[in-house]
């Protein structure tokens, strides 16, 4: 097994064991909508095994960030639509991630919807919104009795990015955001079904992760999780609890048949990781960089504890970095200044190789 080898992913057939990561790149307008630029990113990027999409929110109130492409509107939808064929033109594969911002956003983003979280507890730290940065709000706690109508956002919107043409869905339990924040039990601090112990924490995202699977059928589900990461306050610092939570989500993934579960963390080969992939039991794709850049010995390394590799600003710079990692090539390097900007600059004009 090499990172140029082939695998099967659920529905999916690839043809290298990497994957691009979902990255933020906050190109698709306040309506949301992927327009030119977009599908030509994508576009480019089609040697990969496999693409997961940008963050794309399942309703207007889970809407992060500014410029965040949607999965709710006709046209939003329509844009995908372009997106996917363009992929599915040159030869790739491409997966949509859903995903709810839960208390890490604003008003001024999300278009004046209140935010909604496990517990009425705010992120330290400010959102930079259309209307410039503001601090986070102390957002809503929702009841128990809201939380199919939570459930049933994310199947929606699954079941529009299988209309959109998108090969299967991967949903975001991870990084802080809404799943991820009823993981966590310094942002859920819930005293109902869904809060307290960890198998209550993981109940949520069980249930979503079901109902997406029975929507538009395991082998095109996938999950995006990241134990121990502590970021944008939904922290995991007692290991024992950690480990307790992941593995209560584990025991409850298990006998889907899910297409895979994506799990970004620092240690691939620990004790966590290890166990939480031998409960899934399925395909397990693998992410260690976040605050440092993924190098070909890292994804070469990462193959040895996972099925695949999960690379983010490697293959946001090298529209061919399969070609280039497996001919030992130079790579193009990320232009940090223009990771969230407007415009082709950083987005879709770094070069190929040439030879």
């Amino acid at each position: 097994m090499n990172l140029f080898s082939p695998l099967t992913l659920g529905a999916l057939q690839l043809p290298n064991r990497l994957v691009m990561a979902p990255l933020t790149r906050s190109r698709s307008g306040v309506d949301g909508v992927p327009g030119d630029l977009v599908v030509e990113y994508y576009r480019q990027r089609a040697t990969m095994g496999m693409l997961v999409s940008e963050g794309t929110y399942p309703s207007a109130a889970g809407q992060a960030f500014v410029r965040q492409p949607g999965l709710v509107t006709g046209e939003q939808i329509a844009g995908w639509q372009r997106v996917t064929a363009a992929v599915h033109a040159a030869g790739g594969r491409i997966i949509a991630q859903v995903m709810h911002s839960g208390r890490i956003t604003h008003p001024e983003t999300n278009g004046g919807h209140t935010a909604v979280a496990p517990s009425a507890l705010a992120h330290d730290g400010e959102s930079r919104t259309y209307a410039g940065k503001r601090a986070y709000p102390v957002p809503r706690a929702l009841e128990t009795a809201e939380l199919p109508a939570i459930v049933e956002e994310f199947v929606q919107a699954s079941r529009n990015a299988i209309e959109a043409g998108f090969d299967g869905v991967e949903l975001h339990g991870a990084n802080g955001y809404l799943l991820h924040q009823f993981l966590s039990p310094t942002s859920n601090t819930r005293s109902d079904a869904y809060g307290g112990s960890p198998e209550n924490r993981a109940r949520l995202v069980v249930e979503t992760t079901t109902a997406v699977a029975r929507a538009i059928g395991a082998g095109r589900t996938w999950l995006r999780i990241s134990p121990e990461h502590n970021f944008q306050g939904a922290l995991e610092t007692d290991p024992a609890d950690a480990l307790a939570t992941y593995a209560a989500l584990a025991d409850g993934l298990a006998s889907l048949g899910l297409a895979g579960l994506s799990i970004l963390h620092r240690d691939p080969s620990g004790s966590l990781v290890q166990d939480v992939r031998a409960r899934f039991g399925g395909p397990v794709l693998l992410n260690s960089g976040f605050e440092s850049i993924t190098t070909l010995k890292d994804a070469q390394d990462i193959l040895g504890w996972a099925d695949a590799v999960v690379v983010g600003r490697p293959a946001l710079a090298n529209p061919d970095l399969a070609h280039r990692w497996e001919k030992g090539l130079p790579l193009n390097e990320p232009d940090f200044a223009t990771f969230y900007t407007e415009g082709a600059a950083g987005y879709t004009d770094y070069p190929f190789w040439s030879n």
